[in-house]
Parts: C-alpha cells; structure tokens; sequence
C-alpha cells in the first residue's frame, strides 16, 4: 500500500510541475481515497532571528529578520492546515478607492498574517494588459487579474484574456501562467491574487522570469513582497525593505536567493514598491505590528487565519 501511494504521489508531482511550466491547469495532489494530502509543517536548513511567531492546531507561524546585500528583508514561514478555510482576502472598494492594510485588516477575522497582494489600475498606475477591453479608466480602483474572485464571488471575468496570477482552491495556492479564466473559474476558486504577465519568477526549481536586460520590472531594485509555495499547506513570504545605500533588490536576485535555501513549488512576485507591507499579530487580542510598509494604499490583501 505504502509503495502503490509514494508512485501515485511522485506521479501526481510529475503532471504538477508539467502543468504549471505550460500554462495549463495543475493537477491536485490527491491520496488514494481522493482527499488532499495534509503535508506536515516544513523543516527548513535555512534559519534567521525570529522576530515572532504563533503556533496552534491550524496554524504554524514565524516571521525573521535577514539581510541580503546589505538590504533588510523579512522572511515569513507558514503553515496552515486547511489552506482553503484559512487563507483569505480582503479588498478595498471595489471601483470606489484604494485603502490602507490597516483599514482591511477588521475584514478577515481570526487572521494572524496579513500582506499586500495584487497589483492594481489607478489614475497614478494606469498600466493594462493590451489584452483586456476597454481603456485604463474602466478599471480605475480594481486589481489587475482577467479573473478576480474574493470568498468565491466573482468581481471579473474576461472572457478569452488569458489568466496570469494566483487561484486558492481545496488544494491551497496554484499558479498560473496564461490559462483559460473558464477553466480556471471551473474549479470553483475562493479567491485569485494576480500582478503583471511576467511576474511567476520560479516553477520547479526552473527560473521563468524574462532574461536580465529584457525586463525593468525585474530587473531594477525595488522594495518586494514574493509569496512562494512548498506544498500545499506550507508556504513562504519575503518583503525586501530598502536601505540606506539601496532602493531594495532585483527579482533576479531573489531568485538566486529562492534557488539556494529552499525547494519550491514555485515563487511569484506579488505587488511591491511602496505597496510592500507585512502584518502580523502574536494572539487574536493582541495589536497588529507593521513591518516593510511606507504607508501606500493597496487594492487586495492576503490573510492567514487560525
């Protein structure tokens, strides 16, 4: 039995990886009587001071200081036993406005992370896909995502645009990179947090980002917020500060980071600059401490709840 399950879970891994390097849609990975599997929190070589940490029966958190190049980051390792309860969204007024963390934060209850998430339209940030419809003020105040869903609601959907970003279903965080919004809409998200085209930065271990020179975006050193997945229950966090000798770090450069330390599913770059902003609370009556934040409004967020 042992054997007949460790062939079926290196087979699923094997459409897994193949799926999400073409764009198509990932297979869950699925024990023998058709449940998700429940991976263990992780074990990690990789180790930096703690700043905090919770722990209980659904959630397992820590959040640590390091630096790379001399720039400040924070690293937060996660995990969540029911990825598709527990990990959430909130938005600003759809269409209205942007808001900052702290106003979202009342949204979610029993959340214990929170970061900012998705990219947005606005008047200051006009830039669209030349593949949606319309102009940049038609999606003034809204998060960029041919799809957008929040608690299984769904606030877009275009129809034929392909989808670049994040979807949370029964089987915790998936990646995509130009799949059909149908297809994706089919397996009934929760929710979807996306950034530009080219923001999935590793699939497998494989560096997917445009070759250094082609693209500012990844090239230029920026304050980030890079969420990556190391299976299904466990994933991780890094917000990239800047210093007094830097304005923060290249994608490049946070994938060699990625590519050292740890093994992923993938890693994707969410919205960062100024927007980069990472929240965290040590008990459900305790006060929110912000880290990595300059005070800019954001569009979305992503939660960890207990």
């Amino acid at each position: 039995m042992l054997r007949r399950f460790g062939c079926l879970l290196l087979l699923c891994c094997c459409l897994l990886s193949a799926a999400c390097a073409e764009g198509s849609l990932p297979a869950a990975l699925v024990a023998e009587d058709g449940e998700s599997v429940e991976y263990p929190p992780a074990e990690y070589d990789f180790k930096k001071r703690v700043l905090a940490s919770g722990k209980s029966d659904t959630l397992i958190w820590s959040v640590e200081s390091l630096t790379l190049d001399s720039v400040p980051c924070y690293l937060t390792k996660v995990w969540v036993k029911d990825p598709a309860a527990q990990i959430r969204k909130a938005n600003a007024p759809w269409g209205q406005k942007l808001a900052r963390p702290q106003k979202l934060l009342g949204a979610v209850k029993d959340a214990m992370l929170a970061s900012n998430a998705s990219g947005y339209i606005s008047k200051r940030y006009p830039d669209i896909p030349e593949s949606y419809p319309g102009e940049s003020a038609d999606y003034y105040n809204t998060t960029l995502g041919s799809l957008v869903v929040t608690d299984g609601e769904v606030l877009r959907l275009l129809e034929g645009v392909p989808f670049w970003g994040l979807a949370l279903d029964g089987d915790g965080i998936s990646l995509y990179r130009g799949a059909d919004p149908s297809a994706v809409l089919a397996l009934r998200p929760r929710q979807t947090w996306a950034f530009f085209e080219p923001c999935a930065m590793q699939v497998y271990g494989e560096d997917v980002l445009p070759e250094e020179g082609t693209w500012e975006l990844a090239d230029y050193r920026f304050r980030r917020t890079i969420l990556a997945r190391v299976n299904r229950n466990n994933y991780l966090m890094l917000h990239v500060r800047e210093s007094k000798n830097s304005p923060g770090l290249s994608l490049h450069r946070l994938n060699r980071f990625f590519s050292a330390h740890f093994t992923a599913e993938w890693v994707y770059n969410l919205d960062g600059g100024p927007s980069s902003c990472l929240l965290y609370r040590k008990s459900k009556n305790a006060r929110w401490v912000l880290r990595a934040q300059n005070g800019q409004e954001v569009a979305d967020m992503i939660f960890f709840t207990e």
